[in-house]
């Protein structure tokens, strides 16, 4: 991966936790700790979810969501719900998950 596409990754990243405090009133969200150098960190933490989620986060032109829903699945941890946040340029973010686990948040 080039540089720019890790920028375009870590805005998207600041995007989304900025999007889930300012529009959602989660005030806790935050970039993970991949920043580090760490891996198997999800790219945007939110405390008042209660981790239950596990975020993904893709700001890119062109959509591969299985491959995406899959790295994500195989990240979470334990009754996480994994989920993957992505817009493209000019677009509105979109969320996409597991069809079961839409049920289970939506119960």
């Amino acid at each position: 991966m080039g540089k720019a596409e890790r920028e375009r990754g870590k805005r998207g990243e600041r995007e989304w936790a900025a999007y889930l405090r300012d529009v959602g009133g989660f005030v806790g969200a935050r970039r993970g700790v991949q920043y580090s150098g760490l891996g198997g960190a999800m790219d945007v933490c939110c405390p008042e979810l209660d981790e239950s989620l596990w975020c993904e986060v893709k700001r890119v032109q062109k959509l591969s969501l299985e491959s995406w829903m899959q790295t994500a699945t195989e990240s979470a941890s334990g009754n996480q719900i994994a989920y993957i946040a992505h817009r493209k340029d000019g677009c509105r973010w979109r969320v996409t998950t597991d069809g079961e686990d839409f049920l289970k948040l939506m119960r």
